[in-house]
């Protein structure tokens, strides 16, 4: 008992000075966190947490957020000692180029880090998605006997991640849903950078927690491995999410044991050094005994967790067969069979409306697709015919309903991608895409494929004014890497859009939809989206081009007419995604905007960004106005008349 206790003690101090080490030979990094954590970290890895470091990515393994990602060598260092491939010498480049140890974790870039964690608030709210994906899929396919989807998700937050809003959003939802799988560990430390949390943050946080409806414990001491097991078995037992506040002690064992400054800086030569002899750690910097080793190494258990689970599968598979194949596609993240043809329209018609459709044609061919909205289902039209809502009463119901929670709905979004299983996509208006902006950017940074629907997309919002309408919005989120952007022009080109969004496996998409019925083009024509730009209209030897998006394509059409009776010739360019549009070979690009014919681009948005394409815009440099929509687009320029003689001005 004592040899383990003393084992013990000693994994403990090697996650501890693993981080010390490595943030004091990048001179850059965030010790505190970590030396205070580390008992936490070696509970979870080696005795709680069910995973297997052979396979980061088995599909039945308990996850682990580190919501609070400054402290990533708390991660970094408990994943090298049980057994992930995670060498010695990546701890040893902490923060350099190339590293698989960047300053905080990122998903997709370093085996075992299942969410990118920088953004305070982000990860414990992504967790949510994760936790509701795992609700969501056993609900679905688990049978008396076959818990084949059975896991939990771990999160460790900061002070700062509760400070942030998006946290409470999606709390208040996991609340709501009655995530039980959801334990977070808030470590209670009472430090933040500006120093003590009491300058700013004296609430009653488990008080709120329990008005989320979520279970709330104390712990003490971190450094408390009993009272620590305790309060994680009756986190498990509880109908609720679980919130466990764990006291503890920044820089633990240092000199700056306590203070501000072991948050953000390292610790210093002579601390180091200090803290290594209140610890009792003899050993020089990135030594680990190997009786650590031995002790720490999960890759055995993990493997045999896995083989379990997988003989789980073998017994469900002759049982439910058809259940199997279903679970194995969808965790694989093949897509369906699709529908190629768009519905009929017989008359003009929104993009939010002819989104609506699009979805009722996709929806009962591809049963992951979740859907969801910010509260405004009815004019998103992001909820399918058929699709039933979910609650903690119906978990399998295919429709999310977020509440005005649009920072929390794309956090979650982001964590049902993450899980595996499911297509989630979640809509609001686009002028609200401002809240929910980090999401978006962690989400390309990911390369998730979330969905997000964006309507009321321009100055065509009318009535309501400035303050909904989108300007600057569709060129912000172009500038984003990673993230497409489509704006089609009708809706053909809006069932074109989703094919392209649901397609699309290696990033997130961003469909920009109208309020206001926009004219048909023709169908075959629109299939020129899936290249994210065409020749819309031609003339014989065009002297110049039109190029527009979304509504204005039809402004640009118009204007064409006009010029044509004055013996005019110009080309109309549909233009609904410039990411789509890059991807496409130059021969093609330069086919479609020849580079020596003078371009105008059309768009009720800000200019800036257009110069790529064209040499004048007809745009929008200031806010909007609060007035029925044709009024609004007259007064502010955009007419037929205008556009045919800005193109005119620049023949």
């Amino acid at each position: 008992m004592t040899e383990t206790k003393d084992l013990t003690s000693l994994s403990v101090n090697a996650i501890r000075f693993l981080a010390i080490d490595a943030v004091e030979k990048a001179k850059s990094g965030h010790p505190g966190m970590p030396m205070a954590m580390a008992p936490l970290a070696y509970l979870l890895y080696r005795e709680v947490m069910r995973h297997n470091p052979l396979n980061p990515s088995w599909p039945n393994r308990d996850r682990f957020v580190l919501s609070a990602g400054h402290g990533s060598m708390l991660l970094y260092a408990v994943l090298h000692l049980t057994g992930y491939d995670l060498s010695l010498e990546e701890l040893k480049r902490f923060r350099q180029w190339g590293s698989k140890t960047p300053g905080h974790p990122e998903y997709g870039h370093t085996l075992g880090v299942e969410v990118t964690t920088g953004p305070l608030g982000q990860g414990i709210s992504t967790a949510v998605g994760l936790a509701l994906a795992e609700r969501k899929l056993a609900a679905e396919f688990n049978r008396p006997g076959y818990e084949v989807v059975d896991h939990y998700t771990y999160v460790l937050a900061s002070d700062g991640d509760l400070m942030e809003g998006i946290s409470g959003e999606a709390s208040s939802l996991a609340g709501h849903w009655k995530l039980s799988k959801l334990i977070v560990f808030w470590d209670n430390n009472h430090i933040s950078i500006d120093g003590s949390t009491d300058l700013a943050f004296t609430e009653d946080v488990l008080a709120r927690y329990r008005a989320y409806g979520w279970h709330t414990q104390r712990v003490e001491d971190a450094n408390d491995l009993e009272a620590l097991r305790h309060a994680i078995r009756l986190a498990q037992l509880d109908e609720r999410p679980s919130l466990i506040a764990v006291r503890s002690h920044i820089g633990y064992g240092s000199p700056k044991q306590d203070s501000h400054k072991a948050h953000g800086e390292p610790l210093g030569p002579e601390a180091v050094e200090a803290t290594r002899q209140n610890l009792g750690w003899p050993y020089p910097p990135f030594e680990v005994p190997e009786e650590v080793y031995r002790h720490m190494d999960m890759r055995e258990k993990g493997r045999a967790w896995q083989e379990a689970w997988e003989e789980l599968m073998e017994a469900y598979a002759r049982a439910y067969p058809d259940l199997h194949q279903e679970l194995l596609r969808r965790l694989r993240g093949d897509l369906p069979s699709l529908p190629e043809e768009p519905p009929a329209f017989d008359k003009p018609v929104a993009t939010r409306a002819a989104s609506g459709k699009a979805l009722d044609a996709i929806a009962p061919r591809m049963p992951e697709l979740l859907g969801g909205s910010a509260d405004l289902t009815p004019s998103n039209n992001t909820q399918a015919q058929g699709m039933a809502d979910f609650s903690p009463q119906n978990p399998t119901g295919r429709y999310i309903h977020y509440g005005v929670r649009e920072h929390g709905m794309g956090a979650i979004l982001n964590g049902l991608n993450l899980h595996g299983g499911y297509r989630a996509y979640g809509g609001t208006f686009l002028v609200f895409s401002d809240y929910m902006r980090p999401a978006i950017r962690l989400a390309a940074l990911m390369g998730t494929p979330t969905v997000f629907v964006f309507t009321h997309d321009s100055i065509a919002l009318g009535e309501d004014g400035p303050t909904h309408q989108p300007v600057e919005h569709l060129m912000s989120l172009r500038a984003m890497p990673g993230l497409w952007v489509i704006r089609p022009a009708d809706a053909y080109e809006t069932f074109y859009a989703w094919q392209v969004a649901l397609k699309r496996k290696e990033g997130p998409t961003a469909l920009i939809l109208t309020r206001q019925a926009v004219p048909l083009l023709s169908p075959e024509k629109a299939k020129g989206l899936l290249r994210g730009g065409y020749v819309l209209e031609d003339a014989e030897e065009p002297e110049g081009v039109i190029v527009a998006t979304g509504s204005e394509v039809h402004l640009a059409l118009k204007a064409k007419t006009l010029l044509a009776e004055k013996g005019r010739r110009v080309r109309v360019v549909s233009l609904p995604s410039f990411e789509l549009f890059e991807a496409q070979p130059e021969a093609y690009r330069k086919e479609v905007l020849p580079p020596g014919l003078p371009t105008l681009a059309v768009e009720a948005g800000a200019t800036l960004g257009w110069e790529r394409y064209a040499q004048k815009v007809v745009g929008l440099d200031r806010f909007g106005a609060s007035a029925p929509y044709p009024e609004v687009y007259e007064k502010l320029g955009f007419t037929p008349e205008r556009v045919a003689e800005a193109l005119e001005d620049l023949l």
